[in-house]
């Protein structure tokens, strides 16, 4: 068994001065230096990282995988998640600094004897992508060790929303800016997301998958720092990446979380189950044109033509669906969707005007 407690693993691309934030706070750990290593996954030409990675010689245990190819944060964490050596990993962004006694509770509190959990941090500080972010002030590290020192004594409240939050979907809250889990049970990120948003989701519904619970963790924070962020651009790749999500996993989990995002999808899951848990949709190929029914009842019959071919039926309601925009040659409405309340009603028949195409 590796002697090695924690690998702390980071996905990294031009963020230097985050970076050195946060590897300043990991340099600050009561956990012993010998017990933990840094492991990040670097894709990224310049200059800068090295800068920063030279500055903490004698102080950290870094592991730098570097590769040339495009950024994909996904494949940033593989790298790094695959040359990793502790019994944890601690998946961890470049824009996250912990308190000084993080990462020794982390082990005694919940992992020192080998529990197979998936410990989702809170994020202090995030706004949750509400906003775009044109020029960020860095401010020096005193400020956050005092914050985060304050934090581990006074306890973080209602800081993070997801703590207080209805929480049924078990992966709808485990965002991987940090998160702690057994380095056995760690899968790897799809690499087929792109941009931002989503894979995180994606990864911690196949982590539920395995057995393995995904709990909040209250004693386990870190301050969010701030980053240029354009929420236009991120929207723009979020939309298919959770398309990409509902095609590989179709279920009202998944389909409730496209449709609300994750907040309001865990309060809307218990009557959505209620309402439309058994409503399918059925997507075929009827005389060489595709179709699409939405809000088909589980079970029925004569929803489309006997000629159709190709026939799937797909355990979804229709408040999202895994097509692009105007990929459907003919879309229509089951009857029982006009049956259901709003917003659901609206939803339903809003997607299948995003996906039909236009005549």
């Amino acid at each position: 068994m590796t002697d090695l407690k924690i690998s702390v693993v980071i996905p990294y691309r031009r963020r230097a001065a985050n970076l050195r934030l946060a590897l300043t706070a990991l340099a600050a750990q009561t956990l012993g230096a010998d017990e933990f290593e840094v492991v990040i996954g670097v894709l990224d030409d310049g200059p800068e990282y090295l800068d920063v990675i030279a500055e903490f010689t004698g102080r950290l245990d870094v592991v730098s995988v570097v590769s040339m190819r495009p950024w994909q944060v996904g494949l940033a964490r593989n790298l790094a998640m695959r040359q990793a050596a502790g019994e944890v990993i601690v998946l961890m962004d470049a824009d996250m600094v912990l308190p000084p006694r993080c990462l020794a509770q982390l082990w005694e509190q919940h992992f020192a004897y080998g529990q197979n959990i998936c410990l989702v941090g809170q994020m202090i500080d995030y706004d949750n992508n509400t906003g775009d972010v044109t020029a960020v002030d860095v401010l020096p590290f005193e400020h956050y060790h005092k914050l985060l020192t304050d934090l581990q004594d006074t306890g973080t409240g209602g800081l993070d929303p997801r703590m207080t939050a209805r929480h049924v979907i078990p992966w709808s809250f485990a965002w991987t800016a940090l998160i702690a889990l057994p380095r056995a049970l760690a899968e790897d990120f799809d690499p087929h997301f792109h941009g931002y948003g989503v894979e995180d989701l994606e990864w911690a519904y196949r982590i539920t998958r395995t057995g393995t619970p995904i709990v909040m963790g209250r004693d386990f924070f870190g301050v969010h720092l701030p980053h240029v962020r354009d929420v236009a651009a991120n929207r723009r790749t979020e939309a298919p990446n959770y398309r990409y999500f509902l095609n590989k996993w179709p279920g009202n989990d998944v389909e409730l979380a496209c449709a609300f995002g994750d907040f309001e999808a865990n309060q809307r899951y218990s009557e959505f189950r209620r309402l439309a848990g058994g409503l399918t949709v059925v997507h075929a190929t009827v005389a060489g044109r595709s179709e699409l029914v939405a809000g088909v009842p589980a079970g029925s019959t004569g929803v489309l033509p006997p000629q159709a071919t190709g026939v799937r039926t797909l355990p979804l309601a229709g408040l999202a669906l895994p097509f692009p925009d105007a990929a459907i040659d003919r879309c229509r409405a089951h009857d029982a969707v006009h049956e259901l309340p709003e917003p659901y009603r609206g939803k339903i028949l809003a997607e299948l005007r995003r996906v039909e195409r236009p005549a």
